[in-house]
């Protein structure tokens, strides 16, 4: 009697199962990222079209030169030295303040615009944007990031008052047009990706650090807040802050 073969299926066990399932999700995580990138890049590289009538929209506030600077032998090394770290700010008005509430009131503030702080991979290395005159005007500093529980170094210039700032109109002359393909595209995409299982799977697998849903109790203590760390302010105005926040607390118990 001859041998009989019989052929069975390769059954699928559930371990395997589940792992292909998940292996599925990874994929189509990665190709909506890939794509997310791609809409990304080309909404970039859309050319910008001018207006039939410029209008304006508030208020842009940056550094130049000073007087004294300009007329001296070194004008064109800081010139060049403000186009690496210049910043820009805009406003509706031309007095650039903020609303704050203190004492129940509301306060305007002016905002503080300082220059630009360069990273350690800005200042030295081969992508940094500066020369070797350029590095003796700047020192490095350490600052703790409560949010990041860490220090984080940067580089600032050392010099500031040889640059003013200076207020003009802002004024729009051109505008970027909206293609609607890709706009419903990216909605579909970033909506896929903002899901929690998948923003998971993006911020492990693809960015490479982990996503941890453990609580860890958090002792609040008014000098631990990251604006008391970042901000350089008197113990004056650290008092009148804290007795602010009491004065709150017992009328919300009255």
């Amino acid at each position: 009697m001859e041998d009989v073969f019989v052929f069975f299926p390769r059954l699928k066990s559930e371990r395997r199962k589940k792992r292909l399932v998940k292996n599925d999700l990874e994929k189509k995580v990665r190709k909506y990222y890939k794509r997310s990138n791609e809409i990304f890049r080309a909404k970039k590289e859309i050319s910008l079209v001018p207006l039939k009538e410029p209008y304006q929209k508030g208020f842009v506030r940056f550094f130049t030169l000073r007087d004294d600077i300009k007329r001296s032998k070194d004008f064109e090394f800081f010139e060049n030295l403000l186009m690496k770290i210049n910043t820009e700010m805009y406003s509706d008005s031309r007095k650039f303040q903020k609303k704050k509430k203190r004492f129940g009131k509301r306060v305007y503030h002016p905002i503080i615009q300082c220059l630009r702080e360069l990273t350690p991979s800005e200042f030295s290395g081969p992508k940094s944007i500066l020369t070797d005159k350029e590095r003796q005007y700047f020192i490095r500093v350490e600052k703790y990031s409560v949010q990041y529980n860490c220090k984080y170094v940067f580089y600032e210039f050392i010099e500031p008052w040889r640059y003013c700032l200076k207020i003009r109109p802002n004024i729009i002359t051109h505008y970027k047009p909206l293609i609607v393909d890709f706009e419903v595209e990216n909605a579909e995409v970033e909506t896929f990706l903002e899901q929690e299982k998948n923003k998971r799977i993006l911020y492990k697998k693809i960015h490479g650090g982990g996503c941890s849903y453990k609580w860890r109790p958090v002792l609040k203590q008014p000098f631990t807040k990251g604006k008391f760390f970042n901000e350089t302010i008197s113990a004056t105005e650290i008092a009148e802050r804290l007795i602010e926040k009491e004065y709150q607390l017992s009328k919300r118990n009255k």
